[in-house]
């Protein structure tokens, strides 16, 4: 795109789809033509050392970055999917600037039109798109740590709100909180009442 004079383009990506706690979070990233950052690849495949790391680079380097979330009422008043454009929407909109083209991690967001490209497993293959996932794994992890000491007992410092065996444990034994996602299981199964 840059070498066809579409130099404004963002990539953008989520974190936070799957777990039963927090909201999902999604980061749009801008470079200028030809700037690069090596080492950079879909968050997934990376420790959080590594993350934190290219973090820091890629805030230094990016032309623009912007951040933008769905809460965990938005996720159950919607759904996932619908939440996660939500959140792709906003961190759009917090850009200082309209890129001239967006490119999505995934399959299209019809919401977007036709000024953006979809690229299924875009974090392992487009360069933005890999720093948008970095920026939006390290953003919802810290959010998360932040949450676990207001919520002790859950894990979040560590499980970020996954459904490991540990944070499921802690909603048996605790209960769920208002961060916890009430449409997802098990916590779908906490809260049916018994006619």
């Amino acid at each position: 795109m840059w070498d066809r004079g579409i130099e404004l383009v963002a990539g953008v990506d989520e974190a936070g789809r799957g777990p039963l706690a927090g909201p999902v979070l999604a980061a749009a990233v801008v470079f200028a033509p030809g700037v690069g950052i090596r080492g950079v690849d879909d968050s997934k495949k990376l420790t959080a050392e590594k993350r934190e790391a290219l973090f820091t680079e890629i805030r230094s380097k990016a032309l623009a970055i912007g951040i933008g979330a769905a809460s965990t009422k938005e996720v159950d008043r919607l759904n996932i999917l619908r939440a996660s454009h939500l959140a792709m929407r906003r961190a759009l909109m917090r850009l200082p600037f309209e890129p001239q083209h967006i490119i999505v991690d995934g399959l299209p967001v019809h919401e977007l039109g036709d000024r953006h490209t979809a690229v299924v497993d875009g974090d392992a293959k487009v360069h933005c798109i890999a720093c948008a996932s970095i920026v939006a794994k390290v953003v919802r992890d810290r959010a998360m740590h932040l949450l676990a000491s207001r919520y002790p007992g859950y894990g979040w410092d560590h499980n970020v709100g996954y459904g490991t065996l540990e944070h499921r444990d802690a909603i048996g034994s605790l209960g769920l909180t208002p961060h916890h996602r009430r449409s997802f299981e098990p916590n779908t199964q906490l809260t049916l009442e018994i006619l």
